[in-house]
Formats: C-alpha cells, structure tokens, sequence
C-alpha cells in the first residue's frame, strides 16, 4: 500500500491512472490535492477526496493523544506512569498545559477543518458531469466523520466553537464558543444528512447508512441527559436514539463478528460489526500512522523491529474486577495477566508469555505476526474501530430502558444479550443501568469509550457520576494489581499508581487548551448560540 503522504508528482500521475485502474481505498491523495481546483472532476476524484479522511495525520494525533488517554485514563480504566501528562489525567489534577488535552483539541480541529474543505470543494468545484448521488454520498462521508469530531469536542471539552467554512477564519480568527446542545445539534444535523445519502453498503472500510444511524443513537443518547441533572433524560430523544439504534439492530443484516478474540486482529480489520474504523496502512512515519501498540505494548518483542513498547498500558484492578469468572474471552483478548500465553505474537520465537499486567487489545504482533513487510513502529496495520455494531446494540438496549430502574423488555435483552452470549457469558432476564455501565466498560475496553458513558451519565444524574467516579479510590480498585498464575488469585497494590484528587462535576470537562486561550481570548467569554 502506498504511503497517506504522496508527492505531487505521485499524485498527477495517480489522477491520471485512476480512471482505468482499481485501487486500494487506502491510495489517498495529498491534502494538497484535495485542496486543488482541478481536482474534483470525476466520481473516482470525489472517492479519493474522501478517503483521505479516513486516517492520516490528523487522526494519527486523535488516535494517539486523546482516544485511549481520555476514554480511559481518564476513566481510571488504565495508567501509564510513563508520562506526566497521562499522570494529570489519572489523578485528576490536569492543567490548561497537558499535552494531551492541547493536542487532541488540534487533532480534532485539524479533522473538522479538512472535513470542511472537501465538504466545501465538492458543493463549489465538482464537475458537473458527476451524478448528483455521487457528490451527496461524498459530502455525506465528510460530514459524518465532521460529526464524530465535533461529538469528541463536546464530550470532553463541552461548549466549543462551530466552524463550518475554513475561509471564514481569515476574517473573523477570534471565535467564541458555541453552547454544548448547539454542537450536539451539529452533529446531529450533519449525520442525518449522511443517514440519507450513505449507500446500505460500499467498499469494506467505508461508512454506510447504517454507521450514521448507528452514530445518530449514540448521540441522542447522550444529548437525551444534557441540562437534566434531576436523574430524568428527555424521553423525546431517548425515542430518538431507540429508533436509529433499533433500526440497525433489526434492518441492517449486520451481525457481531463470531469471535470478541479474533475481532481485534489485523486479519480481520473491517468486518462487518465495524461501522467506523480509522484506515490505517504500513510503512508511513511517525504522526501519520497508528503508533498504539508501539506506545503500550509490554515488551519490544512483540513490536515490528522490536523497537517501543516502553510502558504497558496498565489495567486498574477497578477494571479487572468487571470481568466475571466466565468473561475469560474478553478478559484475555483486553488485558494481559502474569503467566498469560499468546501463541499470535512473537511467532517466529514461539509466541510471547506474559509476565505481569498489561494491555494486549491493539497489540497485534510484528511484520512477520502479520505478513506485512513494510509494517513499522509507527504504524500499525490494524485498523481500529471508533464505532462497533455491539456499541450500537448496547445502546439500543439503553435507550429502551431509559428513565426506568430496569427492564425485561424483550429487544433490550436480546441485543444485550448478544454481545455477552458472543464473549461466553450467561444471558440475564433484566437489565438496569448499572449492568449496562459495566456490560459496555468490559465490552470496550481500551477503545475510548468508557469516559463518554461517564460524561453522559453525568449529564442527567451529577451526584451520583460524581460518586461513581470516587468509588474508584484505593478501596475500590483505581490502583494496580498484580496476579499470581498460579493461585490465579489478584492482589491489589497500593503503591503501584499515585493516589487521585477527588472528582467532582467539573472533573467530567477537560480545561480549553493554553495555547488555544492564549492565541483567542473570546473562548473565555461565555458560550453563545449557533441556532
């Protein structure tokens, strides 16, 4: 595969080849390219325009510096006493000038801003021999992936500034912020949009109608609680989610992948349960690649060229303990323990044995484990998936029950009880939020999305967000753990990680980056309407 960073020269010559020929979806033109007006000038260009969103730098960034430290660091899922920075996000004790909120704010932005361009480039410059379809399809694509970065903004940073048009910065730079439901409402307007114009299917890796709708639950899910902290959501939207969700859980034909195990290997990068997955490739460089496995792998062994793996991405014994004595699948495939044995990495040595804790989900072994020559420490070929079928049923399952203490309503259970059948672990009859908080922490681990159920919990029902947060102390289990294969008995350790701040409700939102403050004064005013 070629490299996401193509030379101009590279790329003419690829203009003028793709008419004849059939290429990879991860042969991506330059944002150069993208940004031309001779560009868009056939249905093959507007596909070219739009994978170009689908990785790259600015999701290298995302990828790195804001899924999994947000989505479960913050979440006290995981540490990494490595860094500093991730030290603040663990403890509760982040600054204006941590790294990883600086940097995930610019990714994301970078994502919007190149959303925005193609977005823009198709209504203004497309041919006008392209078939109508075949521009909305293409604005489609773009605005979904627009969507998903301004639901990450929101999630984390609550009120921020909406910019639809780039070019609108050269007059106007100094922006305020826009009111949380605003950009919530954003996001929603642009995946509707790509709810209607996807295609039901497309090349494997690309978005369809179903990842918007399947997105579309998501996000009416958690704007369902915003601004209703009497422990009640709007049971408007809570329809709202249940009837996108639902829709993909009854019409879609898709199905969970048969093994939660294999799901997470190269092999098998963009099955069908995967609604949105960054299309990553070998042989790019640093910042332009998946680098997660180089970051926290346990050992350089199991790395392409044995190079990273500094520090494993430790698992809080508050995490181990979610696993029932059944989910050894889920358990296995998401953190190592002492003495666990992975015959897929390191194969050429005879496969890698475990000797402490650490992270195994997105560690998938070197060139050799995965036939794949060019593959680097940078960069990754697993493709990992932002939005998972099982995500969506678990929320289809949530919004059914709602405002309620629990429910045996049958869909729930069915859909609930298909991703723990699928990982070996026995049905329930009833399901209630507490179940379906730890059913989805287990079910996502190290995937970025244990943070956004709290922040969404923390919406409708604040005091107890708050003391779900705090009952992750030292008694509870937000520290490290260490395991005896033998006993197969875990034991807590006090002094593995350092001690938290106690949360409160301002602890559920990110501070504005420094540097972002700094260079616009207006996001410290009050946020405004977009509507």
């Amino acid at each position: 595969m070629k490299s996401f960073n193509k030379t101009i020269i590279t790329i003419l010559l690829f203009a003028v080849a793709i008419a004849g020929c059939k290429k990879s979806f991860l042969d991506r033109p330059s944002n150069s390219q993208i940004s031309s007006n001779n560009f868009y000038k056939s249905t093959s260009d507007l596909r070219l325009a739009t994978a170009s969103l689908y990785a790259g730098a600015q999701w290298s960034r995302w990828n790195r510096s804001g899924m999994m430290p947000f989505g479960d660091v913050l979440a006290g899922t995981g540490s990494f006493a490595y860094s500093q920075d991730l030290v603040q996000l663990f403890t509760r004790t982040i600054t204006a000038q941590n790294t990883y909120v600086s940097e995930a704010w610019i990714s994301l932005y970078n994502v919007i801003g190149q959303c925005n361009t193609v977005i823009n480039a198709i209504k203004e410059q497309a041919d006008a021999s392209i078939p109508q379809a075949d521009k909305n399809a293409a604005i489609a694509e773009a605005k979904f992936i627009r969507a998903m970065a301004y639901y990450y903004l929101a999630i984390y940073y609550g009120a921020v500034p909406i910019i639809e048009d780039n070019r609108k910065l050269i007059d106007n730079p100094l922006l305020n912020r826009n009111i949380m439901s605003d950009v919530y409402k954003f996001a929603t307007n642009d995946l509707t949009y790509a709810a209607q114009y996807l295609p039901k299917t497309d090349q494997k890796g690309r978005l369809t109608t179903w990842s918007a709708q399947g997105m579309l639950g998501k996000v009416y899910l958690t704007m369902a609680g915003v601004g209703r902290n009497g422990g009640m959501r709007s049971q408007s939207l809570l329809d709202s989610a249940k009837k996108y969700a639902g829709n993909v859980c009854k019409n879609s034909g898709l199905t969970l992948f048969p093994s939660y195990y294999d799901l997470f290997k190269a092999q098998n990068n963009d099955s069908p349960e995967s609604l949105f997955a960054l299309q990553w490739t070998a042989g790019v460089g640093y910042a332009t690649g998946n680098d997660l496995q180089t970051w926290y792998a346990p050992t350089g062994e199991v790395l392409p060229q044995k190079t990273g793996g500094w520090q494993s991405l430790a698992p809080t014994y508050d995490l181990y303990r979610m696993y029932s004595p059944k989910d050894t699948v889920r358990r296995k495939a998401t953190i190592m323990l002492n003495g666990d044995f992975y015959p897929e990495l390191n194969q050429a040595a005879g496969g890698y044995k475990a000797t402490g804790t650490g992270m195994k989900k997105h560690i998938i072994g070197n060139e050799k484990d995965n036939n794949a020559p060019t593959m680097g420490s940078w960069s990754s070929i697993e493709h990992n998936s932002l939005l998972r079928l099982a995500d969506v049923y678990l929320v289809y399952a949530e919004a059914i029950l709602g405002n309620n203490t629990s429910t045996s309503d049958a869909d729930a259970l069915l859909y609930f009880n298909k991703v723990r059948t699928r990982a070996g672990v026995d049905p329930v009859t009833s399901i209630n939020p507490t179940m379906l908080r730890i059913e989805r922490r287990v079910e996502l681990a190290y995937e970025g999305q244990y943070w956004i159920d709290l922040v969404r919990f923390s919406y409708y029902d604040p005091t107890n967000a708050v003391k779900w947060l705090n009952d992750q102390d030292a008694t509870h289990g937000r520290i490290g753990f260490t395991y005896d294969p033998v006993t197969k008995i875990a034991t807590r350790d006090t002094t593995a990680l350092p001690s938290t701040l106690p949360a409160t409700i301002s602890s559920f939102t990110l501070p504005i980056p420094a540097s972002e403050m700094t260079s616009s004064p207006k996001l410290a005013e009050p946020p405004v309407p977009y509507y």
